[in-house]
């Protein structure tokens, strides 16, 4: 298992012998259970996770609704940035919507390897650049696209989603209720 992660930090900057090891000791690797809340709204975030199997949805809690804004799925991280670096609670939910596998991480190990090897601190840059960059294209998503055209967007983009996740928190995530989910699809089939 530790090697998809060890294989994910390779692809953004070649690792030496001695760097890979130390990433290696300090990974842990949790299983949780469907289910698992990993962050509830109003805690403040000490973990962060990166997905090995399975799907953490990040939610709002609106009324009685859960508005959907997220699925990470393997070689994705998931990081409540503004949470953890500036030790606020958190506006959203954290929760495994499959049985997952994933390495957890906190701000301690994390420092401890930059001051062994400086070069991490730029690799996990380059992480945080990509994940604001995919948060970066789903708030314009938001803004510019219906949700006919997300609804498109996260089939070509995401298609294993749709045999994993129920349709009611895809209906979430497109920002429509299911119903109207589902007249998007028969209005697409009759294309």
């Amino acid at each position: 298992m530790n090697e998809k992660l060890l294989k994910y930090f390779q692809r953004i900057m070649p690792l030496t012998e001695e760097e890979a090891l130390a990433i290696t000791e300090t990974m842990t690797i949790r299983q949780y259970s469907k289910g698992t809340v990993l962050l509830k709204e109003g805690q403040v975030s000490t973990e962060a996770y990166f997905v090995l199997e399975g799907c953490v949805r990040q939610y709002y809690l609106v009324g009685e609704d859960e508005k959907t804004n997220n699925f990470f799925t393997e070689e994705q991280w998931v990081v409540s940035v503004t949470s953890m670096s500036q030790q606020l609670p958190s506006q959203y939910f954290l929760d495994c919507c499959l049985d997952s596998t994933l390495v957890v991480g906190n701000r301690q190990k994390e420092e401890n390897l930059y001051k062994r090897f400086p070069k991490l601190e730029t690799v996990s840059r380059k992480v945080m650049e990509k994940v604001f960059a995919e948060q970066q294209q789903i708030m314009a998503s938001y803004t510019t696209d219906t949700p006919e055209q997300r609804y498109l967007k996260l089939l070509s983009s995401r298609p294993e989603l749709f045999q994993r996740i129920p349709q009611y928190q895809i209906a979430s995530y497109i920002g429509v209720k299911p119903e109207s989910l589902s007249r998007i699809r028969k209005r697409l089939l009759q294309k």
